[in-house]
């Protein structure tokens, strides 16, 4: 059992969500219970799956059968594009509280805004009664541009709790950042280690990970707890699903930083948010 502490980010709700999260996209629904449970094991409290990705109901059962208090517990799922709408969105937040096996969901986000088919406006109007019901005790978006997010405030009082968006030393988004953190939403990564763009081969991170006898992953991930952002490391192999979590013991030095800031080249490995729909 891992001892480290994750420091935990206060939300515009006043929910503390952990700072570092186990994320489980790709993991197979057979699959998912047992590695659910190895990250529960190595100290992880905050998990995050969505309808996409068909593994909800393992990763529920992986959340029963750990014996942790649900109120120790933070559980994100998200809203498929197939679902947009006022109320194909509460239908299809039913059926994923159902598959988890669960009363509440600490976050439930909008996974993409879809502009071209112009209904996330509707669709947070769902989420907002979803939330005022108590059956997420956080709501936001996934993939939005700022002129996403400021559609939902002129048409609503209630600010995303959360954008998560594709976010590494390629792809810093450091406007999207700001944006958030003026309008109080945290800013949470996914593929926060590039998957598979060269992050953690290129020399800036081999020579950071050497000088602090640490591993790659351990230094992208430390780059981004201390830049603030939320971050949900995926690993289906044990040993990295417990390297990862033990990132709060050493700290990049301010030569460290701007030489990763350095990798930005604004190149992503998913889609753009104004054209996926």
């Amino acid at each position: 059992m891992s001892n480290a502490r994750v420091p935990a980010v206060t939300l515009n709700t006043g929910a503390a969500m952990p700072q570092l999260g186990f994320g489980v996209f790709k993991v197979p629904d057979g699959e998912a219970q047992a590695i659910v449970s190895t990250a529960l094991e190595a100290g992880y409290r905050s998990v995050d799956t969505a309808a996409l990705y068909q593994n909800e109901t393992g990763t529920g059962r992986a959340l029963h059968e750990s014996g942790i208090p649900r109120g120790e517990l933070f559980v994100t799922t998200k809203l498929w594009n197939t679902e947009h709408g006022h109320d194909t969105a509460l239908r299809a937040f039913d059926a994923s509280l159902a598959r988890l096996g669960l009363d509440y969901v600490d976050l439930y986000l909008i996974h993409w805004p879809l502009p071209r088919r112009d209904k996330y406006v509707e669709t947070w109007k769902a989420l907002e009664e979803i939330h005022a019901d108590g059956r997420a005790k956080a709501i936001g978006v996934s993939n939005f541009e700022p002129e996403h997010v400021r559609r939902l405030l002129d048409a609503s009082g209630v600010v995303p709790a959360v954008n998560q968006i594709e976010l590494h030393p390629r792809l810093q988004q450091s406007a999207l950042r700001a944006f958030d953190a003026e309008h109080g939403i945290a800013t949470e990564a996914w593929s926060p280690l590039g998957r598979g763009n060269g992050v953690l081969d290129d020399p800036v991170v081999l020579r950071a990970a050497e000088k602090h006898g640490r591993s790659p992953a351990q230094v992208v991930l430390r780059w981004h707890l201390q830049l603030g952002n939320v971050v949900i490391p995926k690993s289906a192999t044990p040993s990295r699903i417990k390297e990862n979590i033990e990132v709060f013991d050493f700290e990049l030095d301010g030569e460290d930083v701007r030489a990763l800031q350095g990798l930005e080249t604004g190149e992503r490995v998913g889609p753009d948010p104004n054209t996926e729909n």
